[in-house]
């Protein structure tokens, strides 16, 4: 029986190597695209795609919990297909970059972010477009730095004022026991890669989604990011409102109901309080496949709307 059980223990050993193995090479093959930029003793991961044009603003994004640059792949394609410039980047811990100093709120992550752009070469003003989570972070950034700001797409985003919506605080604890979870496992999910991609990206951007579902390092500063997600919020509140004069797009993801009535409401107020706000939800999307090859032309379509009104 002990044999038995030493040999199912190799047996396991051994898959779970093959898979981690699996990733680095799918990484290895396709990338990692972009630069490494120094932020002062700290490097981070920048992706820029598109042709520069002196006269388009530069769409830069925030990914949401749990992931990096990669998590914007299939549109910043759809974004260069059209001859647009866009820039995606991996935060402190995240994807290819170098750790950053604790807590990871919204403070830090800001911090960070212009510090980035002041060392990128890419001019603003920007449209920043945010994702989940990344809501709290851009609003922020846009805040503390309206020179760099001329409107914003955000995508199923948080905004501080859903940390008071019913359901929030149970939400926020599931979220962090799901990244505590994914910090304690680290390495021992690479039998289940597959599934670090749940968007339906690129190549490139899904053998790096996948390479970072396993990194220990990136699962436990998505568990750091997740504890600091009650300051965020309330860091973002501190900075302000929006400029309504800032176009805003908002789409979300998901069919109808009750519930999700009631979180897009919150979520649709930056549109609403905006002099050109587009409200849209995708019933057939995800909170994931909306960044996707598939249904992301929903966020293209949302930056053409701030172009065309700022």
């Amino acid at each position: 029986m002990l044999r038995l059980i030493l040999f199912a223990v190799l047996v396991l050993a051994a898959a779970w190597a093959s898979a981690a193995v699996a990733v680095e090479a799918a990484a290895r093959q396709h990338g990692p695209r972009g630069d490494m930029v120094d932020i002062g003793g700290r490097r981070l991961r920048l992706v820029c795609e598109g042709p520069k044009a002196a006269a388009t603003p530069v769409v830069w994004m925030e990914a949401g919990a749990f992931s990096g640059a990669a998590d914007f792949a299939a549109i910043q394609q759809k974004l260069g297909a059209r001859g647009m410039r866009s820039c995606a980047y991996d935060r402190a811990g995240m994807g290819y970059s170098d750790p950053g100093p604790e807590p990871r709120d919204g403070d830090a992550i800001t911090a960070d972010l212009e510090a980035l752009v002041a060392r990128s070469g890419e001019s603003g003003p920007f449209i920043l477009m945010g994702h989940s989570m990344a809501g709290l972070y851009v609003r922020q950034f846009a805040l503390r730095n309206p020179d760099k700001v001329v409107g914003l797409v955000l995508l199923d985003a948080a905004t501080p004022e859903m940390i008071g919506q019913p359901g929030a605080a149970k939400f926020i604890d599931r979220m962090t026991g799901l990244a505590r979870l994914g910090a304690m496992a680290g390495w021992l999910k690479a039998p289940l890669y597959p599934l670090g991609d749940r968007i339906g990206l690129p190549p490139a951007g899904k053998a790096e989604k996948r390479r970072g579902f396993i990194s220990p390092t990136q699962s436990r500063t998505a568990y750091a990011e997740v504890l600091s997600w009650r300051a965020a919020a309330e860091q973002a509140a501190a900075a302000g409102e929006l400029k309504p004069e800032w176009p805003v797009a908002v789409i979300t993801a998901g069919p109808p109901s009750p519930q999700m009535a009631a979180w897009n409401a919150v979520r649709q107020a930056p549109a609403k309080a905006s002099r050109a706000g587009m409200v849209e939800n995708i019933d057939a999307a995800s909170h994931t496949t909306m960044l996707g090859l598939t249904l992301g032309d929903r966020a293209v379509a949302g930056v053409e709307h701030v172009l065309a009104n700022r």
